[in-house]
């Protein structure tokens, strides 16, 4: 081999390494520039990535948020359906409260013994004194609103207790004005309930201290066993002293009147001549096994007038409970026993005198002696389905020796049974059968049947 020929084979041989290194760089060169833009892409699908996982675990979060919202608010609507009808509202430091009831009422009776006047209450509610003698058989259909309700009350926090007060009326008692069914209706608002409690003392227009209306069982009518219940309201100043946690002990003087016949009218007189408050006292259980009384009421009866007048004791014994029983206590028993002398106002809206009175014949007060009571036994068939069966009776026994006049009111009884329905909350429809007996003195008797039907929403 020349040395030309040598040279050559050298400077191919160089000429090829260099290309060989030329395209070995080449490609490494190509090589890293693909893998940093892989890694670049799988740096932004990480990222992609990332920010979904974000996007998801926010939207979880929001959803978890909103169910737990749901949640609150339906516990919120579950929370205001459970609390009672009016909140009431507050202006300064003094809370506002409305309430009541709209009732209508509808029923069809039959008398067996004369006719009932119009525009009397005995149209519209049981009272047993209403119940004709004497007369031949009438029927009556009758529908009103009239019992309908209203009450305000109000409470304010003032040294460490609340000032409370309650005014309430509706228009069952007022007397219906002459051609009232005709057109419109317009029975006046008649005053139920007004007074004031602070602490333990209370005073104002209320229920007498010598009942309890809860005791009254569930009916169509305005009170139901009227014959042996004791109705009344009026002025009281009344004090309570717990005794413990289930008993309590009541005291109150309460606003006398003494009423009166004469020996030839069985109309009562009102005698506003009275000298003393009537005085009451009350040892009153509420607990687990239900609400029960017993009461003492001491009266002094007086009738005075033209320089002549009496005067006379009048008291009075009772007691009154209501004892659930069964399950969850949907059914229990009502009841009330009350027995005295000179107390006869005190039952039924005077059905019978306090005493019999009549300056014509001589100027003494012939005091009354009274009994009167009811039971009622209520039936849960189911939460919103129940029964009221009940019966009433009344007597009153007048002294010896005196005339009576014939339409003088001796005795009444009357039994019911009801079937209430309470499709929903507030609502109460109920359907009643009521038969009823008056005697009087001259030994006449009346009777009612009455079928009833009311529909009540308390709000």
């Amino acid at each position: 081999m020349t040395h030309r020929a040598f040279l050559n084979l050298r400077r191919g041989i160089a000429s090829g390494a260099m290309a060989a290194a030329l395209a070995t760089g080449s490609q490494a060169m190509a090589q890293t520039a693909r893998e940093a833009e892989l890694e670049a892409r799988l740096n932004q699908l990480e990222a992609a990535v990332s920010a979904l996982r974000s996007e998801l675990t926010q939207a979880r979060a929001e959803q978890q948020t909103s169910t737990q919202v749901a949640q609150k608010a339906d516990s919120r609507v579950a929370a205001l359906e459970a609390k009672p009808a009016s909140e009431g509202f507050k202006v300064g430091a003094t809370t506002f409260k409305l309430g009541g009831f709209v009732k209508v009422v509808g029923s069809a009776t039959r008398y067996d013994d004369g006719t009932v006047p119009g525009g009397s209450l005995g149209k519209e509610f049981y009272l047993p004194q209403q119940i004709p003698v004497g007369g031949q058989s009438s029927r009556d259909i009758i529908g009103h609103a009239r019992q309908t309700r209203l009450a305000f009350s109000t409470s304010t926090p003032l040294g460490g207790k609340e000032i409370k007060s309650v005014v309430e009326f509706d228009f069952a008692l007022a007397a219906a004005p002459l051609g009232a069914q005709r057109a419109t209706n317009p029975y006046t608002p008649t005053f139920r309930r007004g007074f004031i409690s602070y602490g333990n003392w209370l005073v104002g227009q209320e229920w007498t201290t010598f009942q309890n209306p809860a005791h009254f069982p569930e009916t169509t009518d305005f009170v139901g066993p009227m014959d042996g219940a004791i109705f009344v309201r009026q002025m009281i100043l009344q004090y309570r002293q717990p005794l413990s946690a289930d008993w309590s002990l009541y005291l109150a003087a309460e606003n006398p009147q003494t009423e009166t016949i004469t020996t030839t009218s069985a109309a009562l007189g009102d005698n506003d001549s009275d000298r003393m408050p009537d005085l009451v006292a009350k040892l009153a259980y509420k607990g687990k096994a239900g609400e029960m009384h017993v009461a003492g009421l001491y009266r002094k009866l007086a009738v005075h007038a033209n320089g002549m007048g009496d005067n006379a004791n009048g008291w009075g014994v009772s007691a009154a409970g209501k004892v659930p029983f069964g399950p969850q206590g949907r059914h229990d028993i009502r009841f009330s026993a009350t027995y005295g002398q000179g107390m006869g106002r005190y039952f039924t809206v005077g059905f019978a005198p306090d005493a019999v009175y009549d300056p014509a014949v001589a100027d003494r007060l012939y005091v009354v002696d009274n009994f009167a009571g009811f039971a009622a036994i209520k039936l849960g068939w189911t939460d919103n389905v129940r029964s009221t069966v009940m019966a009433a009776y009344q007597k009153a026994w007048y002294p010896d020796g005196i005339a009576l006049p014939g339409l003088a009111n001796v005795a009444s009884y009357s039994v019911a049974g009801n079937l209430f329905w309470s499709p929903v909350k507030q609502l109460d429809l109920g359907i009643e059968y009521r038969h009823a007996e008056r005697k009087v003195a001259s030994g006449l008797t009346g009777q009612m049947d009455r079928l009833e039907m009311a529909a009540k929403y308390t709000f």
